[in-house]
């Protein structure tokens, strides 16, 4: 395949933050590029810099010849667009782009990007608000493009099934590996196996030398102490110091040398994204009521004679294709919404967070340092070790949020919520703009969050993991409330519930901590119930 792009030296920074420096890349025609990386790593700002749209950068892109270039983002709180023939085949309902559902809006910009035949394609996050059916279609497109691609994607199968190339950026640089996901993930794994061992020799090494150098040392000292006191013997001894002494040195210079020459890093540690919830359940059992509830726009019904009730404790996933109406629901529950009619009614004494999609309603201008302003050097110092904690840089204590990455807002708006200590959390597609290690840790924390959860997630592993029950919206227009389970399936989703719970707390606890037993042997109590259900 012909090269389109290559880049010489490629720099990019995000104020005082270097992000990655002289990445030397390839783009051939037809590949399809994944690009991974942690939040805030400037995957976006590496397609920005791609698409022209970044000026402040160092280095070359070299292009083979003129070619065209689309770019679909990731979010935009505003999109001006036209509704095209080919987006009935992406089923997109006819309707005004603000008027449509999150994946929705996702699919008219994917729509309006394909349709250009552009002969380099980027995308960002295109699977984020997209379900297991428009995934599946999105895939197909991809694959029966006719340009290249270059694909920014936490999705691990999505990235299994179209990438040809990953671009993976690490300790700021970008490693280049040919395949798919998998593959470089082996790739990886190798390489730092073989990283480290070279590594441990070189230690075992250096240990070698510098007990040698030590020894030497012991020597030295000792005959240039005797090379003063014993008569007749001084030149001897004297001789003999300075001879040790240029062993010594020639031994220093020697590893120095093969230092500078072959020193092996080593290997880095995965950062631990750490979420620390510490929510306090109100008294009381009802939080939500949904009565009779019918939701239309112009002649649009999302709802009609919907019920629902939400109790204290409860673990909700909610479920659908996209336009079924999931962030309406979440929308009527915190009364950014009202129904056209029926009743909603939520507990005057309930402290809700709600999580949207865009992460929007943040003040974008400000700091970290300003929204989480704190009077004590204490609260201060607790606020900075969250920050920490979730993989933020001090330089990013002072730098605007409107400059961070979706994910590091979403960290930033969870952040909200530990230190509010919320008791109610409606989380919009949490995960959408997470790395792969934050949403793992964001699985093991919402597990031992001891408060009500209502989760719209198109992840069906993470649904499962940290709820019980599901609320299933269909594209029928007459919602009716979800059916009861049979005692048998309750008491198993309530144990399943229980273990994992348990699981939670024990994923933050050693064999050394006092809970740490009594808790082990509650999870397999927990386990032989489990099994004995089914």
């Amino acid at each position: 395949m012909k090269e389109l792009l290559t880049t010489e030296h490629l720099t990019v920074e995000a104020g005082e933050r270097l992000l990655f420096k002289e990445a030397k890349l390839t783009v051939k025609e037809r590949e399809i590029i994944g690009v991974i990386g942690r939040n805030g790593a400037g995957k976006s700002l590496l397609l920005s810099a791609i698409a022209g749209k970044m000026k402040e950068i160092e280095g070359q892109l070299n292009w083979r010849k003129r070619i065209t270039i689309q770019l679909v983002p990731q979010e935009v709180e505003h999109y001006e667009g036209n509704y095209l023939p080919s987006m009935r085949h992406w089923r997109i309902p006819e309707l005004p782009y603000e008027l449509l559902s999150g994946g929705q809006q996702l699919k008219w910009r994917l729509a309006e990007g394909f349709s250009k035949g552009a002969e380099l394609l980027l995308l960002d996050e295109p699977t984020n608000h997209l379900d297991e059916t428009a995934v599946s279609f999105l895939i197909k497109e991809i694959k029966n493009y006719k340009g290249a691609m270059i694909i920014v994607s936490h999705d691990r199968h999505f990235l299994d099934e179209v990438a040809t190339k990953i671009w993976s950026i690490e300790e700021q640089g970008i490693i280049e590996q040919e395949g798919n996901y998998s593959h470089y993930i082996y790739v990886r794994d190798e390489r730092k196996k073989a990283r480290q061992a070279a590594y441990d020799k070189q230690q075992k090494k250096i240990e070698q030398i510098e007990k040698q150098i030590g020894e030497l040392t012991a020597w030295s000292q000792k005959a240039h102490k005797q090379s003063t006191k014993q008569e007749g013997f001084k030149e001897y001894h004297r001789v003999k110091a300075k001879r040790t002494d240029a062993q010594i040195k020639s031994k220093r210079k020697l590893l120095e040398k093969q230092l500078q020459k072959e020193k092996v890093e080593e290997v880095k540690q995965e950062h631990d994204v750490f979420f620390d919830f510490q929510g306090k359940a109100k008294q009381g059992r009802r939080l939500f009521e949904l009565k009779d509830v019918t939701v239309a726009f112009d002649n649009n019904v999302l709802f009609k004679h919907f019920h629902l009730t939400i109790q204290k404790g409860e673990r909700i996933a909610i479920s659908g294709d996209n336009g079924s109406g999931k962030t309406t629901l979440l929308k009527l529950l915190t009364g950014e919404i009202g129904p056209s009619e029926g009743t909603v009614w939520r507990s005057p004494t309930a402290k809700i967070g709600y999580l949207s999609q865009q992460v929007f309603d943040l003040p974008l201008h400000a700091t970290p340092a300003q929204l989480f302003e704190r009077e004590t050097f204490e609260e201060r110092g607790k606020v900075q070790t969250i920050m920490s904690q979730l993989g933020f840089s001090q330089l990013q204590w002072k730098e605007p949020i409107g400059k961070m990455s979706m994910g590091e807002r979403v960290k930033c708006k969870l952040m909200q919520y530990i230190l509010n200590e919320t008791e109610v959390l409606l989380l919009d597609e949490p995960t959408n703009h997470l790395d792969l290690p934050s949403r793992e840790q964001l699985e093991r924390t919402l597990l031992s969050y001891p408060c009500t959860l209502f989760v719209v997630s198109h992840d069906r592993y993470f649904r499962q993991k940290i709820t019980n029950t599901e609320v299933k919206l269909s594209e029928s227009q007459h919602k009716k409330p979800p059916k009861e389970r049979d005692d048998k399936e309750d008491l198993r989703m309530k144990l399943e519930n229980e273990r994992q719970h348990v699981l939670g707390k024990l994923s933050i606890l050693t064999n050394k901590d006092e809970e740490y037993a009594e808790l082990d042997a509650k999870f397999l109590e927990l386990t032989k119930k489990i099994n004995a259900l089914k």
